[in-house]
């Protein structure tokens, strides 16, 4: 554990000397839990974005986007239950004075006692080889059952407190199992108390004219409130599906672990109308090509895991996040929901205009109910990094650092590098660069030695390097260099845009979804 934490710190250092990720404000000292993406943190969320974008808009004829506004109705928040029901249990140490999520401080536990339980099967596994069992060895070691006990039993206390909204019953679990403060050790802690996690402002130009509005802390609700709009206007008949990327913006108590946890934020969610009694048969589907999406990154199929929801929001009836292996453990990059019709019945209730739909095949009119897909962009991020982040030992002793990102999500496709800078060669490398710049992103660089420009592109991700010598102003051939393998070839000049284009578009990775 102490190992990843010190890989985490490397890769947060690197995301800002590369030109990733930024912290806001920074010659202001920043600003907690605000960050700014750089040149090249922006390339690549931009290819994040269109990766989802086109999955969901190109290889579905009935999912249409839209780009909602960010401040909404104030009555908006109070039908969709974010007024009332928006809420964090947070507690507080006197001693440290620092604020914690009651519900993350015992989830952290619970890890803690997973990671209990996966050593010792990991030793176990070393000490009987190939004749272990490990399906047996779980049912019938004393150790493990031990471990698998206590978590039970203190898994299915804070299931039951989180189910009833107990409070007080959070507070006695932590002193129970004497959960200490992670910066002054000690267990001095207050009540629990519900914390609204929603930024509010004024809207107007007068005292007496301003009205309180909220900025969105989703984007789900801006598909709802245009539910009607894009179904008549788009003739879409269900099932049909809503997708929007936008930014959201959330109090958070205890934002932490660099972007995965930010107060603002941005989101790729996709609502999905279908009829009644249908809604769990398309949840299940969902679920499945939405891990198809993730998985064709080609990040490791182990990293991904699904994680039912012990906890049902009020508007759903089923619920499962994905999660990946981070370098603190599995979180939550995506979460699928079926909403019931919560939200459109809601907003029915509070606008008083009807948003039930006719469906002519059954010659009735009915609330559609909703399955939800929503995904954090900067989490996707952040997953697709540190999965990415390498420091590898290469022949003589030397290391380097690599970032082997998709090929298709790399912020730059291609380095052009001349050998020197004279003899002619920087303007044969720039001819280059000029004429592949209208397929994917160029960079050309003719500073210090060939090998430091090989670390400079590696440490940014890019997947191809082409090296521009005198041979080339001979046999018009350059020599590419493969960032993984490291593995260089010669090529002729005019199969750069074939040899490169294929394995760099997001077509590549969107025929991986279809074709499987």
């Amino acid at each position: 554990m102490a190992q990843q934490e010190e890989v985490f710190k490397k890769l947060i250092s690197h995301c800002k000397e590369y030109g990733f990720v930024f912290p806001s404000s920074e010659i202001y000292d920043g600003l907690s839990a605000v960050y700014d993406y750089g040149q090249m943190g922006v390339e690549l969320k931009n290819n994040i974005k269109k990766y989802w974008w086109d999955s969901m808009v190109l290889l579905h004829e009935n999912i249409v986007g839209i780009d909602s506004a960010i401040f909404m109705h104030p009555t908006i928040w109070k039908a969709s239950g974010h007024v009332d029901a928006f809420n964090d249990p947070l507690i507080d140490n006197r001693d440290s004075k620092k604020r914690y999520r009651a519900d993350v401080l015992i989830e952290d536990l619970l890890a803690k006692m997973d990671e209990k339980i996966e050593k010792e099967v990991e030793k176990a596994a070393k000490r009987f080889g190939d004749s272990f069992d490990e399906k047996l060895f779980r049912e019938t070691n004393p150790r493990v059952q031990e471990h698998v006990a206590k978590r039970e039993e203190l898994h299915n206390r804070f299931v039951k407190a989180m189910n009833d909204n107990n409070l007080e019953e959070l507070r006695q679990i932590i002193l129970d199992y004497e959960i200490v403060c992670p910066l002054s050790g000690t267990r001095n802690w207050t009540e629990v108390r519900q914390f609204n996690l929603m930024f509010s402002t004024e809207m107007g130009s007068t005292a007496d004219g301003s009205m309180k509005v909220y900025l969105r802390p989703e984007t789900a609700q801006g598909i709802f409130v245009n539910y009607l709009n894009v179904q008549k206007t788009g003739r879409m008949r269900i099932p049909f599906g809503i997708a929007q990327i936008g930014k959201a913006f959330r109090n958070e108590i205890v934002a932490r672990q660099f972007i995965f946890r930010m107060r603002e934020f941005e989101q790729m969610e996709m609502q999905f109308f279908v009829r009644p009694g249908e809604e769990l048969k398309w949840f299940a589907k969902w679920k499945e090509t939405r891990l198809k999406w993730h998985k064709a990154l080609g990040l490791g199929d182990n990293k991904y895991r699904f994680h039912d929801h012990d906890k049902l929001a009020h508007y759903a009836n089923a619920a499962t996040d994905i999660e990946f292996e981070m370098p603190f453990g599995f979180k939550e990059v995506e979460g699928i929901h079926s909403r019931t019709n919560f939200d459109l019945s809601s907003h029915e209730k509070y606008s008083g205009k009807k948003l039930q739909y006719f469906d002519p095949e059954l010659n009735e009119s009915y609330v559609p109910y909703v399955i939800e897909t929503s995904i954090g962009v900067d989490r996707m991020f952040l997953s697709v990094m540190a999965a990415s982040y390498c420091e590898e030992e290469l022949e003589g002793g030397d290391t380097r650092v690599v970032l082997r990102l998709p090929a298709a999500l790399a912020p730059v496709k291609l380095a052009v590098l001349p050998l020197v800078r004279k003899d002619g060669l920087a303007e044969k490398a720039r001819e280059i660069v000029d004429a592949l710049r209208f397929d994917f992103k160029c960079q050309y660089d003719e500073k210090d030695s060939i090998g430091k420009r090989y670390r400079r592109q590696d440490a940014i991700g890019t997947p191809f390097c082409v090296t521009v010598d005198h041979d080339t102003l001979v046999d018009n051939c350059v020599t590419i260099r493969f960032r993984d393998t490291m593995e260089q070839k010669r090529v002729p000049i005019d199969e750069l845009a074939h040899i490169i284009g294929e394995q760099v578009s997001i077509k590549s990775l969107l025929q991986k979804i279809a074709n499987d």
